[in-house]
């Protein structure tokens, strides 16, 4: 295919669209939120490839060992994410991007790709059946549902950090893990933090900050992750009458 491709530089990053359904025309707080996260990232290795126009077409993906996710493993690569939605959809483009992927970690000598999936497919994970088409395989899964995928180059495999086998915490108050890499996160922190206010419940947000935080997270995503007493529940963004449900259990 003829499609123009491009990859997110240090150079273009302030002015390239970056893909997420957020289209607004004025700076929206959560999208420069990801835009300075995925900056500091790419000097790590960190790759986010798109297509050259507004469009929600694109893969972003990290080698392992520098991947803000709880999942270890060597000389792998870790996909965040591999979308393609609307009127893009059914013309190759997911093809390419994986593709492109899968040689870039061949070129560079990596082991194999990996990526999160589930035992049925969630709305927000990259569509695992497609990944699977491509070989990716379940190589650890957890008790709540969740799937380790890899595509082994060499028979090697990643698995899943053991601190989120037990997704549990000492706290028993409302408990939120996020980080800044997803442009929704900023405006649903707030709306969390708002309805807390108003109703009086504690409420404490865990922001995760660091590689060390990612890799030790209590649960398996590391951009939206809720505990209440003590118990992982979601990894869903919340809106009020989500929470008010959670908070009456």
């Amino acid at each position: 295919m003829n499609a123009d491709f491009i990859n997110l530089t240090p150079e273009n990053i302030a002015h390239e669209h970056l893909c997420c359904i957020i289209r607004s025309k004025k700076p929206h707080p959560g999208v420069e939120a990801k835009r300075q996260w995925l900056s500091e990232r790419l000097k790590e290795g960190h790759v986010f490839r798109k297509l050259n126009e507004k469009a929600v077409v694109f893969i972003e993906y990290a080698p392992l060992e520098t991947a803000w996710v709880p999942v270890i493993g060597d000389n792998y690569v870790y996909v965040y994410c591999l979308w393609v939605t609307g009127s893009h959809k059914g013309k190759g483009y997911g093809r390419a991007l994986m593709e492109y992927c899968l040689a870039d970690a061949r070129a560079k000598g990596q082991s194999g790709v990996c990526m999160l999936g589930a035992a049925r497919q969630k709305a927000w994970l990259s569509d695992q059946a497609f990944a699977k088409k491509f070989g990716f395989e379940a190589v650890d899964t957890t008790d709540y549902g969740y799937e380790l995928l890899a595509c082994s180059f060499d028979g090697t495999v990643p698995r899943f950090a053991p601190n989120i086998k037990t997704p549990a915490i000492e706290s028993q108050e409302l408990t939120i893990y996020y980080d800044l890499q997803c442009p929704y996160i900023v405006q649903s922190v707030e709306m969390v933090r708002r309805y807390c206010q108003d109703h009086a419940v504690p409420v404490s947000f865990m922001q995760v900050d660091t590689l060390q935080k990612a890799k030790e997270l209590p649960c398996v995503f590391n951009n939206w992750g809720v505990f209440y007493k003590g118990r992982f529940e979601t990894v869903n963004l919340l809106d009020a009458a989500a929470l008010t449900r959670l908070l009456k259990r």
